[in-house]
């Protein structure tokens, strides 16, 4: 589903149809979904997922992080919410 959210995003972007609040939209229901599905995986694993030498530990920090760089959560939220007028 995300992947079909994401290009939905990628076709309007192409025409010149993309908003801001839509490309922060997607950038925060991405993320917030990998973040969901890797903290998931992290319990299958127990303390393994902390511990280096598992690629879970990697992935883990990988879906942390993209919650941060090209704007965190909180400023995708506030660009959404003032295209919807809030």
């Amino acid at each position: 589903m995300a992947q079909a959210y994401v290009d939905q995003c990628i076709l309007a972007l192409n025409d010149d149809q993309l908003t801001a609040a839509e490309a922060a939209a997607a950038k925060f229901w991405c993320t917030e979904l990998q973040n969901k599905v890797a903290d998931k995986c992290l319990q299958l694993f127990g303390g393994y997922g902390y511990m280096s030498e598992y690629p879970i530990a990697r992935t883990y920090a990988d879906a942390r992080i993209t919650t941060i760089y090209g704007g965190t959560t909180e400023v995708m939220k506030t660009i959404i919410a003032k295209e919807m007028g809030l």
